[in-house]
């Protein structure tokens, strides 16, 4: 198994500018849609969570290019827990160019730091990560996080 969760991706026209590279912004948007998914496929409970009163804000995201990329190419996202504080994680994006022949190309790295709070928009406070989700990340520690296991 993979110490990575994946979400693949084919960029589409519309991800690319005039040039036909694309867009950085789309790289953010990559992060946030492999998050997404994680929750979807392995966190389903904290998705329930987030439809009570948990919220996921994301406080910091940033990306590395090493390479371009262009419509069609074929994208791994791989997602990796990074740190886990009592209310944060931080996760590392590398996105790798799947090619034909089978190689794999490293084109970006990222990283995105996000805050659990709890209750109405007006006034949200922080809250511990759920335990269901310290569950769901464990097999995509980056390295032993001590906070894996707490008790909260």
């Amino acid at each position: 198994m993979p110490d990575y969760f994946e979400h693949r991706h084919t960029v589409g026209f519309e991800e690319t500018n005039i040039v036909g590279n694309v867009y950085y912004v789309n790289y953010l948007r990559w992060q946030g849609r492999c998050r997404e998914m994680f929750l979807k496929l392995r966190a389903p409970d904290v998705l329930a969570d987030i439809r009570a009163d948990l919220k996921l804000f994301t406080l910091k995201v940033d990306c590395e290019f090493f390479a371009e990329i262009t419509a069609f190419d074929e994208l791994s996202i791989r997602m990796r827990l990074a740190d886990l504080a009592q209310t944060q994680l931080e996760f590392t994006f590398d996105y790798v160019r799947l090619d034909p022949d089978g190689d794999e190309t490293l084109i970006a790295r990222g990283r995105q730091r996000v805050a659990c709070m709890r209750g109405p928009n007006t006034a949200t406070v922080p809250s511990l990560v759920p335990e269901a989700l310290i569950t769901a990340l464990a097999p995509y520690a980056r390295t032993t996080v001590p906070h894996l296991g707490r008790t909260a």
